[in-house]
Parts: structure tokens; sequence; C-alpha cells
């Protein structure tokens, strides 16, 4: 089997999705950075949702659609709900 015969299953060049690859990575690890750099934990929460989406956007250009999909309902919606939910919890024990 000759390299020239190898089928990859993009759609797009190697070297684009190379790109796009390192591309989310970094932005992957600047929210990352953003999330524990945030202080005010509302604000915290919503920078912990950008990061989840950005994340199933990774898994994504990684092609794992499944993973991606639970990232998705997890990550970016469930988690900052239930969060957002006990921090109203917490200041309203607090008044």
């Amino acid at each position: 089997m000759s390299v020239a015969s190898v089928h990859t299953p993009y759609t797009v060049p190697l070297a684009m999705m190379d790109v796009l690859q390192v591309t989310v990575l970094l932005l992957v690890a600047a929210a990352a950075t953003g999330v524990v750099l945030t202080r005010q934990p509302a604000r915290q929460v919503v920078v912990l949702s950008v990061y989840g989406v950005l994340l199933a956007v990774l898994f994504l250009v990684f092609q794992a659609p499944d993973v991606t999909l639970s990232e998705l309902t997890i990550g970016a919606v469930v988690l900052p709900i239930i969060l957002l939910l006990t921090l109203a919890k917490v200041r309203k024990r607090e008044e």
C-alpha cells in the first residue's frame, strides 16, 4: 500500500485541518485560562460555559461527534445551569 492510496476521512486538505486543530486547541487553552483567572463566580460560570462550547468544537474537529454532543449537553448547558442555581441559592441564604 503506497502513501498515495491512503484515504483520509477529511474533506479538506490535511494542512488546513492541522491549522484548524491547532487553532481550536489554542482557543481551548485560552478559555481554560480565562476560567481560572475569572474571580467573580457568576462570570466564571459564563466563561465555563464558553469553555464547554469550545471543547465541543474541539471534539468535533477531532471527529468525535458522540463526545461533542455529550460535551454540549453537559459542559455547555447542564453544568452552568446547576452552578447558577447553586449560586442563587447560596446568595439567598446569605441575605
